[in-house]
């Protein structure tokens, strides 16, 4: 035992001389500070050189600790493209656990002269033995910064004698299913992007061979790449779809600017198409964000009006397909569908009401939703932002798998289970993805035969409106009840409620941003011009009583 703790010391201080070392070529900023969010480290790319080095030491921390593989993304998502980004990524593909996101933020804002001791700090909490080995994967965006940001994650994994794996540029997604299939030793798949391409595509193409006299405008596709990744990887994947697929791909990152008047979250805020597309009346168009986990759909209609087919839609599609599918096959699951206090009012009203599928709402962010949808046999979550997916637990899995093989099912049946089965094959499990969305999304369109236009009217959104106010301080504002009510500061919740009985159909709440020092106001109501009202009035209200700052906000007409 004795030999055994020495050598383990002796191990420890010379990793430690490394990472000393090595941690001077990536000096931190002195006074600088950053918290991991929901979105894990995101800023200036000029700020992020450290952090990088820094998350490459813990990941490979985290894989000593889980004894399996850890993956690190660098990228911004959305943000403009001269910010950049980090997020860590868990054994199963799910996102990094609350206590190291803790870490992760004590990590990057240890001074210099102290990182090793925070290091130390981590190693006995966490009770890591230093001697086990560690394999992280890497991936980035197509950023300009990315290339030497992750080449920094590379240099810290190696720093504490891990093992990486470089994927170099991929979507989020895919880092996340590469993660997933490597710690399941290939049950979810084979941990390649070709192996990623097979699994969708074969999974698609056996959907659509159930979508009957399908022509070629049906097949067509118009896609918004944000001048990302996603449209690098969309490029990659065409041939795998055969001709099942017409994807016109613009903003393809040949000539314009990441995120620039593009991509999913422009479409959604700007409720307008993103520049660069060529879009025909009622021809279906859809928009990724800048590393492909959100996907928005959209078309014009013969007035010229844009519709926007936001993640309320996608998951009223998807989970009233999959109803559909569980009673066809005589399936007894319960299906739910995750919401945010974001969520369509309407929508809420069309699933619980018309559908009689479950609707449960929870706290705004991924990590929240993932967890909530685990509590069902099949769990629907989407963020209005379009970032969602669909998970099934393994007993459905394993109900859905027996029924396959079964001998003694009718036609319908055996129809529907294999429908289902393909559906599970064709969906990221471990994350929001924009392509595995997408191609559901498609399949799902094609076999029942409806167009952009048939899908939007399955109900009718409520008009509303999204604000933000600028304030001193974000904590003085506190919510309850999946952050539809607001407990502070004094009054203001009293105000929001008296506020909203003014209006016809009429909701509002407000929340404080997760990343910056600003509320953002959500209002609806039944018409535009009354949830526009309703919206400015509740900013004015927390401008008061929050604490804003800089000018008061000005009617929106």
């Amino acid at each position: 035992m004795l030999i055994h703790e020495t050598m383990q010391c002796f191990y420890e201080m010379a990793q430690f001389e490394e990472v000393s070392q090595k941690s001077k070529l990536h000096p931190k900023p002195e006074g600088l500070t950053l918290q991991y969010g929901t979105a894990g480290f995101r800023t200036h790319a000029k700020h992020l050189d450290h952090i990088m080095f820094r998350m490459g030491l813990l990941a490979t921390l985290r894989s000593k600790k889980t004894k399996s593989t850890i993956g690190v993304m660098v990228t911004a998502s959305h943000n403009p493209e001269e910010d950049n980004g980090v997020k860590l990524i868990d054994p199963m593909g799910e996102m990094v656990t609350a206590m190291w996101e803790g870490y992760a933020t004590q990590l990057a804002n240890a001074e210099q002269d102290s990182l090793l001791k925070e290091l130390k700090d981590i190693i006995e909490k966490e009770d890591i033995n230093m001697s086990e080995p560690a394999s992280v994967y890497v991936g980035k965006d197509t950023r300009p910064s990315s290339a030497s940001l992750s080449q920094a994650v590379l240099d810290g994994v190696s720093s504490l004698g891990g093992k990486t794996h470089d994927y170099g540029l991929v979507t989020t997604p895919q880092l996340h299913y590469m993660v997933c299939c490597c710690n399941t030793h290939g049950c979810y798949g084979s941990p390649t992007v070709e192996g990623y391409y097979q699994k969708l595509s074969q999974a698609f193409l056996q959907l659509t061979q159930n979508a009957l006299n399908r022509t070629d405008d049906q097949k067509r596709l118009l896609v918004d790449g944000a001048n990302g990744i996603g449209a690098l990887k969309m490029r990659e994947m065409e041939p795998f779809l055969r001709s099942e697929m017409q994807v016109v791909l613009s903003n393809d990152g040949s000539s314009g600017k990441l995120n620039h008047m593009c991509g999913a979250d422009y479409v959604k805020v700007q409720q307008k198409a993103p520049q660069g597309m060529n879009m025909g009346v009622g021809e279906r168009c859809c928009s990724f964000d800048g590393d492909a986990d959100r996907i928005v759909y959209y078309y014009t209609d013969s007035k010229g009006c844009f519709h926007l087919l936001d993640g309320d839609k996608i998951a009223t599609l998807i989970s009233t397909y999959l109803k559909e599918l569980l009673t066809q096959a005589g399936l007894n699951l319960q299906i739910a569908v995750v919401q945010t206090a974001y969520a369509n009012g309407s929508s809420t009203r069309y699933l619980e009401d018309v559908m009689k599928v479950t609707v449960c709402c929870t706290k705004t962010g991924v990590k929240h939703l993932h967890h909530a949808a685990q509590e069902y046999d099949i769990g629907v979550y989407f963020e209005a932002n379009g970032h969602g997916t669909v998970l099934f637990s393994k007993a459905a899995q394993k109900q859905i798998q027996e029924l396959v093989k079964d001998p003694n099912s009718n036609d319908e049946r055996k129809r529907a289970v294999k429908l289902l089965e393909s559906t599970i094959n064709l969906i990221n499990q471990t994350v929001g993805d924009a392509i595995s969305d997408m191609l559901v999304i498609e399949a799902v369109l094609a076999i029942r035969g409806m167009s952009a236009q048939d899908w939007d009217a399955i109900y009718t959104d409520l008009p509303n409106r999204q604000l933000k106010v600028t304030v001193s301080d974000r904590r003085v504002i506190d919510t309850t009840d999946a952050e539809r009510r607001a407990v502070s500061p004094e009054g203001l919740q009293d105000t929001i409620d008296s506020l909203v009985k003014k209006y016809k159909s009429a909701r509002s709440f407000v929340r404080p941003s997760g990343t910056e020092d600003v509320v953002r106001v959500y209002a609806e109501a039944d018409t535009q011009e009354s949830a526009d009202s309703l919206a400015h009035e509740v900013s004015l209200a927390v401008y008061r009583l929050a604490g804003g700052i800089g000018d008061e906000p000005k009617p929106l007409h």
